[in-house]
């Protein structure tokens, strides 16, 4: 009888503890993310970033299709253990109605970047999702070429047509083109187009693909190419010519740059990309926390939104993932000096008055690929091979046309919201 005592005992104790350990697990708000996947960065979030929270996170960073697969499952049946999601804009957006409403989440002063938050909203009067984080890209230069600045100018609001001076008196006093951009295979060149130069003349990235404003815009970039090297169209990374002097001005992906800034940090300066008459263009990789209207606790979950989004948090963030805050939290100045000088050339340009964000493709699938390639082949003919620049827009305007037909994609920002697949005029 003993025994069966003590067995009895055991057993009770043990299912005890099972449930304990159940309400312990239960009271841990699942993050469930597409961000932060290589193993550095998610012990770095569990350890650094979300440890502090009181209740406890259960960080669970997952590929794509075991992201969707599940969040699909829980938001069908309309309840799960998803506390919140972290995700891009893109992935965020193809879920817009299954989001709670976080506009009474007390962010406690925090300021965060306006235009980001409007994107947020999803076209709503709600806030369905909160940015999170960012990456980008921004202009670098070495600092002897700020010398040669036209007179007047100023490197944080900058233009294009400047931009082009400078780099003309740059080349001209110094004796060779010291423009550098990333046109080789494996170069980020595409983005620049669809996110940069396009939107800041025509205000769109799809829609005004052939209008006069972009006959202007690639006239421009035309004229700029007289002064970039001619070896660009081998670069990647540009932070290797910035360093070896082969180029003294540069565009590309801020991790595309760091290592310029690290190694030397006193030689180089980042700023924003230029503007034009439609506003300063940039592409912002932007990453956002939403909260599924079935998640089982949804007033912890918006205190792990709030918590994500405090000044020490988003640092953290910083540190754990290179990516950049989104706040006005403070960098502190023992940060690596290129989180620094790259983070606040990200400010300057995201939170100006003409800041004009232009996404990164939704809705495409698997025909992303083909869609960056049309930029490509139009960079190709007509600044490379000097082919007209109307009649290279009105062709290459046709195949970016059956394209979104083919994937049936409606506008995204900057261009406005279509029934269907995203008009090209």
């Amino acid at each position: 009888m003993k025994n069966q005592s003590r067995l009895l005992l055991a057993g009770a104790l043990a299912a005890a503890m099972t449930a304990t350990a159940t309400v312990a697990a239960s009271a841990q708000v699942l993050f469930w993310s597409t961000q932060a996947s290589p193993i550095e960065e998610t012990q770095a979030m569990r350890e650094n970033v979300l440890a502090g929270f009181e209740g406890g996170v259960d960080f669970q960073p997952q590929e794509v299709g075991p992201f969707v697969t599940r969040l699909e499952a829980e938001l069908e049946a309309g309840s799960g253990s998803i506390g919140i999601v972290g995700a891009l804009h893109g992935e965020l957006s193809t879920y817009a109605d299954s989001w709670a409403d976080l506009s009474d989440v007390d962010l406690g002063g925090v300021e965060v970047n306006e235009t980001f938050l409007e994107l947020g909203k999803l076209g709503t009067d709600q806030q369905l999702y909160i940015p999170w984080m960012q990456a980008n890209y921004v202009m670098a230069a070495n600092r002897q070429a700020l010398e040669y600045l036209p007179e007047g100018a100023d490197i944080n609001a900058l233009t294009y047509e400047q931009l082009v001076d400078w780099m003309e008196v740059l080349a001209t006093e110094t004796g060779s083109p010291k423009f550098g951009f990333p046109a080789g295979p494996q170069g980020l060149k595409h983005r620049f187009f669809q996110g940069f130069l396009l939107p800041s003349y025509t205000g769109s990235t799809v829609t005004k693909f052939r209008s006069a404003e972009a006959e202007t815009a690639w006239n421009t970039f035309k004229e700029l190419w007289q002064y970039t090297n001619p070896a660009s169209t081998n670069y990647a990374f540009m932070q290797e010519q910035l360093l070896n002097g082969d180029v003294w001005v540069a565009f590309d992906h801020v991790a595309r740059l760091a290592d310029a800034f690290n190694q030397r940090p006193d030689d180089f300066v980042a700023f924003p990309a230029p503007s034009g008459p439609a506003g300063r263009g940039f592409m912002p990789v932007l990453a956002g926390i939403a909260v599924p209207q079935g998640a089982p606790d949804i007033e912890q979950s918006k205190a792990l939104v709030a918590y994500m989004m405090q000044p020490e948090t988003q640092v953290a963030t910083l540190l754990a993932t290179n990516f950049y805050p989104v706040t006005d939290a403070p960098l502190p100045d023992d940060l690596p000096p290129s989180a620094q000088a790259l983070g606040e050339a990200i400010s300057t340009m995201t939170g100006g008055e003409d800041a004009l964000p232009a996404l990164l493709p939704v809705g495409l699938g698997d025909l992303g690929g083909q869609f960056n390639q049309v930029y490509t082949d139009t960079f190709e003919r007509i600044v490379l091979a000097n082919q007209d620049v109307r009649a290279v827009l009105d062709e290459q305007g046709n195949a970016l046309a059956s394209l979104m037909e083919q994937a049936n994609a409606p506008c995204w920002i900057p261009d406005e919201p279509s029934e269907g697949p995203c008009p090209v005029e």
